[in-house]
């Protein structure tokens, strides 16, 4: 019986050794790209409006759904999204008080949510390790559902555009005004914050729970020093963190590397190109 011909690329590298010829970096590369597009998407809001410390406390949150997912012995992205929105929730209605800050509120479910899940994998049998790839990232644990979830994004972020991209976006800017013309401030902000607790949810098996509030930020952070518009702003911060889940995922897959840390730190590369843009020019003006 003759061997099975190697496929190959225009005669080149063997596809075998090509690493989007591999099934799991094709998810990988799939879902990390429809990741981007969302987080490039709501990032720019969360930069906007300063809600940066909000991306880190969600994505903490996550980890006491993730554990009690592994407790459970179930699939523990369907724990985390429901636990999760209730933790963003439980923000949004904390900080519409007027006695408890935004700061205090997202620091006080944080450490309940983060403690809740310590105590959720000490009642687990059996070794942690599975727990640790959800802090680090690892693309190896990107699934066909990982995929599907990221289509899922991509279409509820599509949907926004008609009726609330205008209204987060003045909102962002003066939410003031916004209140004064009629806009529904408030529940638009809640929407807003459960959009991107899913999206940050979904997007831990790639990313990790330590870095995926800094993948979301990064990239609009980087745009927002070069952009001249706020529309600008979402379309820069897109491209750049698509750009850089390509890098890091090839970076992890070549190197050996974490996914989160390879990715995030590609972001933090493209922000510091950024930035020295941003002190050139502003030099020349």
């Amino acid at each position: 019986m003759s061997a099975t011909p190697t496929i190959s690329l225009d005669g080149g590298i063997p596809m075998t050794d090509f690493w989007l010829g591999y099934p799991f970096m094709q998810r990988a590369v799939l879902a990390g790209l429809l990741l981007s597009i969302v987080g490039g998407y709501y990032g720019s809001f969360v930069v906007q409006r300063r809600m940066s410390f909000l991306g880190a406390g969600l994505a903490h949150a996550a980890f006491g759904g993730i554990a009690l997912g592994l407790l459970l012995e179930t699939e523990p992205l369907w724990v985390a999204m429901p636990f999760t929105a209730i933790v963003a929730t439980c923000i949004h209605l904390l900080r519409s008080t007027r006695h408890i800050s935004s700061d205090t509120a997202i620091g006080v479910l944080f450490s309940v949510s983060v403690a809740l899940g310590l105590l959720f994998l000490s009642f687990r049998e059996g070794s942690p390790v599975d727990a640790f790839s959800y802090l680090f990232g690892s693309i190896l644990g990107l699934g066909p559902l990982d995929v599907w979830l990221s289509v899922g994004l991509v279409g509820i972020a599509a949907s926004t555009l008609p009726r609330y991209w205008g209204r987060w976006a003045y909102a962002s800017f003066d939410d003031e005004a916004a209140k004064a013309q009629g806009i529904p401030v408030g529940r638009d902000s809640l929407l807003l914050t459960l959009c991107v607790a899913l999206t940050l949810v979904v997007s831990i098996k790639m990313v990790g729970i330590l870095l995926v509030s800094a993948w979301l930020v990064i990239p609009a952070a980087a745009a927002r020093l070069v952009a001249r518009s706020f529309r600008g702003m979402v379309v820069g911060a897109v491209l750049i963190s698509t750009a850089a889940t390509l890098a890091g995922l090839y970076a992890s897959w070549a190197a050996d590397l974490p996914s989160g840390a390879a990715v995030v730190l590609a972001q933090s590369l493209a922000f510091l190109v950024a930035w020295l843009a941003y002190r050139t020019g502003a030099q020349t003006v």
